[in-house]
């Protein structure tokens, strides 16, 4: 991956639906090359997809919620049962393992408390927990889903 790549790559992580030719532009090529190279970047996974990014206000998620997760049991077949079934609920944004004294660390979207609650309740049916630790968001203050790429 060159520097135009890059470039490419940061351009498309701002605004996915701008036009080839004006990233073209940006980066100094003609729409086909730029074309050839997003096209590259897709195939070889560096792209993983393309989506709408949404503010989740607008949906009444209102409440952003930090989950720390210690799990009871270590063992590949109890990961496999947790992480299916936080795979399965939708409030569930990502899902990181830690190292240190949390296992796993969730980022969860819900309306509000009661949400919340009966989120909560979901969460630790997925498989026995030793310690949920759950920290609430009073305000993001920055928001990205673009990687540096210089």
């Amino acid at each position: 991956m060159d520097q135009t790549d890059r470039r490419i790559l940061a351009i498309l992580q701002q605004d996915a639906t701008m036009p080839v030719a004006e990233i073209g532009a940006k980066v100094g090529l003609s729409p086909t090359p730029c074309w050839r190279r997003i096209q590259k970047l897709r195939a070889a996974g560096v792209i993983e997809k393309t989506v709408a990014l949404v503010d989740p206000r607008a949906l009444g998620l209102d409440l952003i919620v930090f989950i720390e997760v210690e799990a009871r049991d270590h063992s590949p077949e109890w990961q496999q049962r947790f992480l299916a079934g936080v795979a399965d609920l939708p409030e569930v944004l990502e899902v990181v393992r830690m190292a240190g004294e949390t296992d796993y660390w969730l980022r969860v979207a819900v309306r509000d408390m009661g949400h919340f609650d009966l989120f909560y309740k979901q969460l630790i049916a997925a498989g026995p927990l030793k310690n949920v630790t759950s920290k609430f968001a009073m305000e993001r203050c920055k928001s990205s889903t673009a990687y540096p790429v210089g």
